[in-house]
């Protein structure tokens, strides 16, 4: 009996040192979501902008990156793990903890639910939220098979967070239409966008937006438009309807599906508009071409 007892006392001992000292979160929190890893990644970086205070999220893939909570005087950080668990639904877990008083927290949770378990909640069901009322505002279809286009084009090199594409492309829609329309020179499509770097560590984006046009010899010169000419490659395709700041949704649905259909492609995704931003109007009626071209091969 002795000996029962003393095993049991040993191992709450043992069990309460990892729990004070090694386990690495104060608290957790799960819930489903449906969507995709790489929109809630998009999500919580656009949800972060809006709190109070806060610092860049700290990517390491769309299925696992952090972020630094400001809470009165406390720093929380919150370390996101995202599985999928199937093409619309994905298990979120988001472990907490507070890098200064993480012992106090640990001790408190045991006894009641204190005011860091509530805050954090809080702030994670308004994340809910936020993500759910974005999911209503944008539609990817189904991805096919498909070519991209070839075309004689004058582009804008831009580069850009991802999230101010958008700000870039409308910015340069009016500048570049404009000196188009005033030399005569024709327009031979609707404009796109063509990514040169997508590098989600550092945030950023290059890319050139585009205006398919008719080659001829009289093409108006300016220091920030260049002229050159895209050619066709074999592509994932899909359609997305919904405001050009998130049309980077429909990048990680392709890319998901290239990785669950072992199909090598070119992080460079090509967008074609049909609508004018700078118009307004329903963003779900919006459309877009994009495009994800495969990895050429030697064949």
């Amino acid at each position: 009996m002795r000996k029962i007892l003393s095993i049991i006392v040993a191992l709450f001992l043992v069990s309460m040192i990892w729990y004070l000292f090694l386990k690495p979160q104060d608290y957790q929190v799960s819930f489903n979501a449906r969507t995709i890893p790489g929109t809630i990644y998009e999500s919580v970086k656009a949800w972060n902008r809006t709190l109070d205070s806060f610092a860049p999220v700290t990517f390491e893939s769309p299925m696992h990156f952090t972020q630094k909570i400001f809470a009165n005087d406390s720093v929380h950080l919150y370390d996101w793990e995202i599985t999928k668990v199937h093409d619309s639904l994905s298990k979120v877990t988001v472990n907490i903890k507070d890098e200064e008083n993480s012992l106090q927290n640990k001790l408190d949770v045991i006894f009641s639910d204190n005011d860091f378990e509530k805050g954090s909640r809080k702030r994670l069901i308004s994340f809910n939220e936020f993500l759910n009322d974005h999911l209503k505002k944008f539609k990817v279809s189904e991805i096919e098979q498909a070519e991209t286009f070839t075309t004689f084009c004058a582009c804008v090199f831009l580069k850009t967070a991802p999230e101010q594409k958008a700000a870039g492309i409308m910015a340069n829609y009016p500048f570049l239409n404009s000196i188009l329309f005033e030399n005569d020179v024709k327009l031979n499509g609707p404009p796109f966008v063509e990514v040169l770097d997508w590098d989600l560590k550092k945030d950023s984006l290059s890319y050139n937006f585009c205006y398919p046009i008719i080659r001829s010899e009289k093409l108006p010169e300016h220091p920030s438009i260049t002229y050159k000419r895209i050619f066709q490659k074999k592509a994932l395709k899909t359609i997305y309807n919904g405001n050009y700041i998130t049309s980077d949704r429909a990048w990680y649905y392709l890319l998901d599906y290239a990785k669950e259909h072992n199909i090598p492609v070119e992080e460079k995704p090509i967008e074609v508009f049909y609508n004018n931003p700078n118009m307004g109007g329903n963003e779900l009626e919006w459309k877009t071409e994009v495009y994800m071209p495969l990895k050429e091969t030697d064949e």
